[in-house]
């Protein structure tokens, strides 16, 4: 039993090592038993201070949610990897399978309808630095994916998430204890106990194809989602007791009087605020229904045709890596203050940015979760306001879709905007906050 035989727990001269040895349960300890009897009378049930942490932060989710840029509506899918070969960033056999699953992630899965956020183990940023890491990952962040801080945010986020892919290390453990549903990428039975209740869970939890469509499988494990008994039960025994327990036995270790305040972990702390920003050319799926409701996909630079009904096209944010997709951008974004002097007012941003880019056709300065202007190449100019938060980016696709189909923007501005991504159905207003002259800002469309 990896950890619990003689060799890691007595010295040369066969005496323990430890003069305590701490467990979150008798299961373990009944291990240490059959793999090291002499090492038995050292054993102290002490509980699990990381996951009493975990479980008294679990109100605050709403707020880790919010933190990490999670919009209603949406599903944050947290992917981890611990540190060995054969992990999910590990590179034995012929292809990594995080490198390979993570540009996939983030282009399968629409973007309004899902977030992904990435933890990785800290051995990992130490084996091959912060600056290698970041290459290997800048192209899933630019579509979106956020980087979770391996020491101080990775709990936070496990909290948040309604899916977490991961392998055999300890936050994918930790999440099924939580009841949170875990899909296994990468999972080494021969690294692990046979008889532990990490191998156990390896065995039964649900396994991902990283060669099959990613939407269906991470669909199928959120809609079938049953909690495994296993992980809830085994990882403490005495859940919320660890910093009672562990207080009393350090004190009794050193030999003087315990305290008599009570014994409290530190909460965790909350994360700062990091909203998606995805560089990446969007592309975008629209359908109108007869009621005049807009259904919205948007998928972050897709490797292959992503499928779907609908009329495409393209929204680029102007900060894109590749400057030249801008010149096939049908829609031109950008996300910023109202009042940002280096941009002038969001209407000369957009003139500039339609007299620079000939065949866009809208462009949209977003100001807020609720609000963006957009100008129209014809020159309309409008202002778009949601009820609640989201991405208006979004918004602005679907009104390109209905001016694309010869709407009324008067009628629009009566009737307002009905978008849907998902499940989510949001209502927009509609204010013309600037004439239609018939030549646009920047001349017309050069087509």
């Amino acid at each position: 039993m990896f950890g619990l035989g003689p060799e890691w727990v007595l010295s040369d001269d066969g005496t323990p090592i430890a003069d305590a040895m701490v467990f979150s349960h008798p299961e373990q300890v009944a291990r240490l038993a059959e793999a090291c009897p002499e090492a038995l009378p050292t054993a102290v049930l002490a509980g699990d201070p990381c996951f009493d942490r975990i479980l008294a932060a679990r109100r605050h989710r709403d707020r880790y949610r919010r933190a990490l840029g999670v919009r209603p509506g949406q599903r944050l899918v947290l992917l981890n990897s611990t540190w060995n070969p054969t992990s999910l960033f590990g590179d034995a056999g012929p292809e990594d399978v995080l490198p390979l699953l993570l540009p996939r992630l983030t282009s399968e899965l629409p973007v309004d309808e899902y977030r992904v956020a990435a933890v990785l183990h800290p051995n990992v940023w130490h084996g091959h630095g912060p600056g290698q890491i970041r290459l290997w990952l800048d192209r899933a962040r630019r579509a979106g994916l956020a980087l979770v801080d391996p020491l101080e945010g990775w709990r936070q986020a496990l909290i948040a998430a309604d899916l977490v892919l991961g392998d055999f290390g300890s936050v994918s453990y930790y999440a099924a204890a939580c009841g949170t549903p875990v899909l296994l990428g990468a999972a080494d039975p021969d690294v692990l106990g046979a008889s532990s209740p990490v191998a156990a869970f390896v065995r039964s939890a649900p396994r991902l194809d990283p060669y099959g469509a990613l939407l269906p499988q991470v669909e199928e494990v959120l809609a079938g989602h049953r909690p495994l008994e296993g992980p809830a039960t085994l990882t403490s025994s005495v859940p919320g007791r660890s910093a009672e327990l562990l207080r009393g036995l350090f004190y009794e270790l050193i030999g003087i009087p315990e305290p008599t305040a009570p014994a409290l972990l530190d909460p965790l702390p909350l994360p700062p605020y990091e909203p998606p920003l995805r560089t990446a050319p969007l592309h975008v799926l629209t359908s109108t229904a007869a009621d005049g409701t807009v259904s919205v996909q948007r998928f972050a630079e897709p490797r292959h045709d992503p499928g779907g009904e609908g009329e495409g096209h393209l929204a680029v944010h102007e900060e894109t890596l590749d400057p030249g997709v801008l010149d096939l951008a049908d829609v031109v974004l950008r996300y910023g203050e109202a009042d940002d002097p280096r941009f002038g007012s969001p209407r000369e941003w957009a003139a500039e940015v339609l007299g620079r880019h000939r065949y866009a056709s809208l462009a949209a300065y977003v100001t807020g979760p609720r609000e963006c202007t957009v100008l129209h190449r014809s020159g309309l100019l409008l202002r778009l306001t949601a009820d609640a938060d989201g991405d208006p980016g979004a918004h602005a696709s679907a009104l390109h879709a209905r001016l694309r189909t010869g709407s009324d923007p008067t009628e629009l501005a009566a009737t307002g905007l009905t978008v849907r991504t998902g499940s989510r159905r949001e209502r927009v207003r509609v204010q013309v906050t600037g004439p239609r002259d018939g030549t646009g800002p920047a001349g017309p469309p050069g087509s």
